[in-house]
């Protein structure tokens, strides 16, 4: 709970849990039950009122599509999922992008919807989402936990990378289109190294985790134009020649999907832990 520490004045209401007011000069949206009810703007919301929750959303298209939101979304659900991001916020000690109040909303209101119909959810970056953000992870597993104990349903595990996703975007500037792009480029990366080698790689393999961490952060020095030194290029390209060539590939992959240019330093560290992964695969195989 939180005391509003002064008096604020409505400027609508979007039901009866749900108000925005002007307080302090700023535009703030109040969460608590009843405190919409009955009031019209100018109405006088008095200092010391009790609410679970207040925040701010700055950005006009956000207002728009969060106003959007609550009209097509019943407030019995807006307040659980409110409860949750309120939950994954405190869990992580940090302020979330406002914008997770309208995409993760929408998202899981959506997901109840399908799941009720019978719909399949489908997944295909559930094990890079896991190894990549670990943390986000496993918030959503709660997450879902919550929403599984509050609406009596059975969610499969598939949707906890969605969530994951949410979270992790709501931490990087609400970036979600980013996360996923990026994602989804780690996947086509996965496939075709797959291909280029004719394994099927073990996905809960140390190497294939450490693969994913390589690729995520050399993803990060590509978009930030950080460069990687590396003194060894010629004596990888000559020891491993494939694994070399298929890293080759991978970074033609990555300069289409990021509209970059992928240095040499670059591609040969990939070209080791390609090789890794062509390694410890080749290895099981014969075992």
């Amino acid at each position: 709970m939180k005391i509003i520490t002064d008096s604020a004045i409505v400027i609508k209401t979007y039901n009866n849990n749900i108000i925005s007011v002007k307080m302090n000069g700023l535009e703030r949206i109040l969460f608590s039950k009843g405190i919409g009810f009955g009031k019209k703007a100018g109405d006088k919301i008095e200092k010391g009122t009790k609410v679970e929750k207040v925040f701010v959303i700055e950005d006009e298209d956000n207002l728009r599509n969060f106003e959007e939101v609550v009209e097509n979304v019943d407030e019995e659900f807006i307040s659980l999922c409110e409860k949750i991001i309120s939950y994954i916020a405190s869990e992580l000690n940090e302020e979330l992008n406002e914008r997770i109040h309208i995409a993760l909303v929408d998202h899981l209101n959506f997901a109840i919807m399908r799941l009720s119909n019978k719909d399949e959810i489908e997944n295909p970056f559930l094990v890079e989402i896991k190894a990549l953000y670990p943390k986000e992870y496993e918030l959503a597993k709660k997450a879902i936990k919550i929403l599984e104990t509050e609406k009596n349903i059975t969610i499969p595990e598939s949707e906890i990378g969605f969530i994951a996703l949410h979270i992790h975007s709501a931490r990087n500037s609400g970036k979600v289109s980013n996360t996923i792009k990026n994602t989804y480029l780690i996947n086509s990366i996965v496939k075709h190294i797959e291909e280029k080698l004719g394994i099927e790689i073990d996905k809960n393999s140390l190497d294939y985790a450490r693969f994913l961490t390589h690729l995520k952060f050399a993803i990060k020095r590509v978009l930030l134009d950080i460069p990687i030194k590396n003194d060894f290029i010629k004596e990888i390209k000559s020891k491993y020649k494939l694994s070399y060539k298929i890293s080759k590939d991978v970074s033609k992959i990555l300069s289409k999907g990021l509209e970059k240019n992928i240095s040499e330093g670059e591609i040969a560290y990939l070209a080791m832990h390609i090789e890794r992964l062509r390694v410890a695969e080749t290895e099981k195989k014969n075992s």
